[in-house]
């Protein structure tokens, strides 16, 4: 059966109280995310004692650490701030393993120097496929050097976007220490949202042998507003990958509040990943039960 987790990030507290929190929930699996109000675990923080201290508290509060996000924009344009970028995220995965998880995720990030999530023209030229294909083969090879897993998901306005591109990539970057963050959201614009079912088949088709965690979001269209789309989760420090709810015509919002045929989603994950945990994202602390409800109603109704 699949397992229902949720990031740690959308509880704003100290270590222990997060833990509490989650598995008062009913989950039995989080996503990690290094921050926490009484541990620091940031650019050049991470040690040993912290990193055990922090899967052990997860353990102890059965819920075992799954995977790790280290999101950032890994291409940034400006070269320094690059450096910087990816020099946290390969710190982060030279410590996963002892942070519980050898799986640790980012997107494939965009050229645009306003915005991690925006759309910039050279996303989609040779020119920064092959710079991104750099620095993702880099990242898998320190992955497979410290016993880790490097994950990409894709997002439709960064670099990887489409299926085509994912594909793409996995074929040049073939590489053991690389694998696929399955989100089905992050495949659809308007030109596509409507062949929501080829779309999410395409995915499985091509894909399932690189997939090792899956996310549960939605994906709708967004109206009238086209704008960069953030929510207050009740904490002024969160990650901005927390608080980002879409750009333009597309808007992502917490699961079973859109359009994403979440029975096919499930029934194609499950096929080949029986046992894959699935993270909840998109929402705020409030907003986790429902989530919850909805999912766990969804996989209960297909015996999954």
């Amino acid at each position: 059966m699949l397992q229902v987790g949720i990031f740690t990030g959308y509880f704003p507290y100290t270590l222990e109280e997060t833990a509490k929190k989650i598995r008062a929930l009913g989950f039995n699996t989080v996503q990690l995310d290094l921050h926490f109000k009484d541990v620091d675990l940031s650019a050049g923080q991470i040690t040993k004692e912290k990193a055990k201290k922090v899967r052990d508290t997860f353990r102890d509060h059965d819920l075992p650490i799954c995977c790790i996000s280290g999101y950032t924009n890994i291409i940034h344009p400006d070269k320094d701030e690059r450096a910087r970028r990816v020099g946290y995220l390969k710190e982060i995965i030279r410590n996963a393993r002892d942070l519980g998880s050898p799986y640790v995720i980012s997107e494939t990030g965009t050229y645009n120097t306003e915005s991690d999530w925006v759309h910039d023209p050279k996303n989609k030229t040779e020119e920064g496929f092959e710079v991104c294909r750099e620095v993702i083969a880099d990242l898998a090879q320190t992955a497979y050097d410290h016993g880790a897993t490097f994950l990409l998901e894709t997002y439709v306005n960064n670099v990887v976007g489409s299926v085509e591109e994912t594909v793409k990539m996995f074929a040049q970057v073939d590489h053991p220490g690389l694998g696929l963050l399955m989100d089905p959201t992050n495949y659809f614009e308007t030109h596509n949202i409507d062949r929501m079912d080829q779309i999410l088949n395409q995915v499985f088709d091509t894909l399932t042998d690189k997939i090792k965690i899956a996310h549960a979001k939605d994906v709708k269209r967004s109206g009238d507003d086209k704008s960069e789309k953030h929510a207050d989760i009740g904490d002024e420090d969160a990650l901005e990958s927390h608080t980002f709810r879409g750009v333009g015509e597309i808007e992502l919002p917490a699961p079973g509040l859109g359009s994403l045929n979440y029975d096919l989603y499930l029934k194609r994950l499950a096929e080949k990943h029986p046992n894959i945990p699935i993270i909840i994202e998109h929402l705020s602390e409030d907003d986790v039960p429902r989530a919850k409800k909805f999912l766990d109603g969804k996989l209960r109704a297909h015996g999954l």
